[in-house]
């Protein structure tokens, strides 16, 4: 880091096997981190968008009482890569944080939830900070999906892609999350390590294990903040922490 700072950071996952592979990067406990630059709790939130965000806002909620904010948001864990892009045992940063099937289906096809007017289906993360981390990390840079069905056909696969040009992950929490993390004004990251393929459901081609150690190694490299000094202050934030956009929806 070129200067003092202690950057308070809550990370979401789904599952604590996920949780305790960040840990263990970080030089921590189950429950986080509290030394160095880097101040960080850890939440196993659950599976699905909705558990996710429940988790994400509570821990949110409960640190502005205490007068002890985040940061900085990291929703993180394993999911599936779309190939060739993110192969298995990549890394993922994602650019977008893309509630996939939020929306409706038609005869012209499926329709996003901003077409219908109800609301956004896209975050974006900082995008500075978002190049920064991927380019510490080695990691690819592109869409992540958010579903709450994992795909399993090679149809699905292809509908997904050509419905998302350019989607690097897949997984089902990063939405949930990053809609919190908006709620209150606080930037948002995605980090993926890739366990699997997104396409036919082949159980025997997992890598978890590989996709959990390179998960631990993402955050050995995170400990020391350098590469979060993209990350702006509260007080430079166009609106300050409160009221500040924590993504950018188009």
């Amino acid at each position: 880091m070129t200067e003092t700072r202690t950057i308070r950071l809550l990370v979401v996952t789904a599952v604590a096997a996920e949780r305790d592979a960040i840990a263990k990067g970080l030089g921590g406990t189950d429950s986080g981190l509290d030394a160095g630059p880097l101040r960080a709790d850890l939440l196993a939130a659950g599976v699905g968008p909705a558990a996710a965000a429940a988790g994400a806002a509570t821990a949110l909620t409960a640190a502005g009482l205490r007068n002890d904010p985040y940061d900085l948001v990291i929703t993180a864990g394993i999911g599936g890569g779309f190939l060739p892009l993110a192969p298995v045992g990549s890394l993922v940063v994602a650019d977008a944080i893309v509630a996939a099937d939020l929306g409706a289906e038609s005869a012209e096809g499926f329709l996003p939830v901003e077409t219908l007017g109800f609301g956004r289906s896209v975050h974006r993360p900082p995008q500075p900070l978002c190049a920064a981390v991927a380019r510490a990390l080695g990691a690819v840079r592109g869409p992540v999906l958010t579903v709450s069905t994992a795909t399993g056909s090679a149809a699905r696969a292809r509908e997904l892609s050509t419905r998302h040009p350019g989607a690097a992950a897949e997984a089902m929490e990063g939405f949930g999350v990053a809609e919190a993390a908006a709620a209150h004004g606080v930037p948002v990251l995605e980090i993926r390590a890739v366990s699997n393929a997104v396409g036919p459901r082949d159980r025997a081609a997992w890598r978890i294990g590989d996709a959990l150690t390179a998960l631990t190694a993402a955050f050995a490299e995170l400990r020391d903040g350098a590469c979060l000094d993209a990350l702006e202050r509260p007080e430079d934030r166009p609106e300050g922490r409160a009221g500040g956009r924590a993504s950018d929806p188009r």
